[in-house]
């Protein structure tokens, strides 16, 4: 019985064996649809950004299959929640590269789903295309990686030259212990610090309720402004409501996925009276730009959220759409395609990819002024 036992096991084991053998470095498939694959926070506090973000891909992929897909296949997304972690978008990059066997994968949103994404997808020759993920870590990270979103690089140094303006000598931090906030924090601070400005930091978890000992820390620093370095709109609230708590009014310095949140400025609109921040700015005259705009209503029944981002997202789809159209479904022929683009013409502008896989261009300073996000001049 023992030795039956042991022959039916010894069978499976040399039946996977052969599964696995047969299907490493097979090539893709070339009949059915192209399959994209997405990893976005559809879960945690950042899943505000991926359900309006799968959208966006959605309504691109079914404009693309009305007019006949790419070279004549159909386009199918395959969605996975990479949670804004890194673990979580390991473990959907790892089943859309083995299980599903995309050749592409648009994300991560958060530049830590990104950053654990990479190794599991270069190995396999999968390119990764984020339009969205922009902490500085990710230049230059892989051949197989490109986005069409600027670095925090950008961010970080058009904010600090805006304190310097306003006289700013000494900026305390919020951090959020996230790869996108970490990215924003250097980049100013090493600027800042370039012409004498003073940085301090206090560091706190996505999930952080009480931030009450971090702020009284700050009220004792007394510096010029404080910066929100928040991804997460919960945390954000959390520390302007234990702000008013405790008295604490100071000029604020926000990131960008605070300042391009409108309902975040209206529940805050008194705290953020004049508060400075930096986004990749919104072509509102673009025409591609106005279709989305149209389109989305149309189809959704709502205004597009958080536009800056909107606009990269429609662009990624159309823009592998190109990619697939010229090079075939080939993930590593993709990924050179992406770190070749130059003035592709976009809803986000012109777009230009250089060789270390970053988008050409950046951030745009602002203040907010009566409730409403202005370009910020001094």
């Amino acid at each position: 019985m023992k030795k039956s036992i042991w022959l039916i096991v010894g069978i499976v084991i040399v039946v996977i064996i052969i599964i696995v053998a047969t299907n490493a470095g097979k090539a893709p498939s070339q009949a059915g649809p192209i399959k994209i694959g997405v990893i976005a926070p559809l879960t945690g506090d950042a899943a505000i950004y991926g359900e309006p973000g799968v959208k966006v891909y959605q309504l691109a992929v079914d404009e693309i299959n009305a007019n006949g897909g790419i070279n004549g296949r159909k386009v199918a997304l395959i969605v996975q929640d990479g949670k804004c972690t890194g673990e979580g978008a390991a473990n959907a990059a790892q089943k859309l590269v083995n299980v599903d066997r995309v050749q592409v994968i648009i994300g991560g949103f958060c530049s830590g789903e990104s950053l654990s994404t990479i190794p599991v997808a270069e190995p396999a020759h999968v390119a990764v295309f984020s339009p969205s993920s922009s902490s500085p870590d990710l230049t230059g990270k892989s051949p197989i990686f490109f986005r069409d979103f600027p670095s925090d690089n950008s961010q970080g140094i058009v904010l600090a030259d805006a304190a310097h303006k306003q006289g700013y000598k000494k900026v305390a931090f919020i951090q959020e212990q996230t790869d996108y906030a970490s990215g924003i924090y250097k980049a100013f601070a090493d600027e800042f610090q370039k012409s004498g400005g003073i940085v301090t930091k206090q560091e706190a978890a996505t999930d952080t309720k009480d931030l009450r000992s971090d702020l009284a820390q700050i009220k004792s620093d007394n510096p010029d402004a404080i910066f929100a370095d928040v991804q997460a709109p919960a945390l954000g609230e959390t520390m302007f409501k234990q702000m008013d708590q405790l008295g604490l009014h100071k000029p604020m310095l926000l990131t960008d996925v605070v300042i391009g949140n409108p309902d975040f400025i209206t529940e805050f609109k008194a705290d953020l009276e004049g508060a400075l921040g930096a986004e990749f700015g919104v072509d509102q005259t673009n025409p591609k730009y106005m279709h989305l705009v149209d389109a989305y209503k149309t189809k959704y029944g709502s205004d597009v959220a958080y536009p800056s981002y909107a606009q990269t997202e429609y662009d990624a789809v159309y823009l592998l759409k190109d990619a697939i159209s010229a090079v075939g479904y080939d993930g590593t022929k993709i990924a050179a395609f992406g770190h070749a683009v130059k003035d592709w013409p976009g809803a986000s502008g012109s777009v230009t990819i250089d060789a270390n896989g970053d988008r050409v261009g950046g951030h745009k300073a602002e203040i907010i002024k009566g409730g409403q996000v202005q370009q910020y001049s001094l």
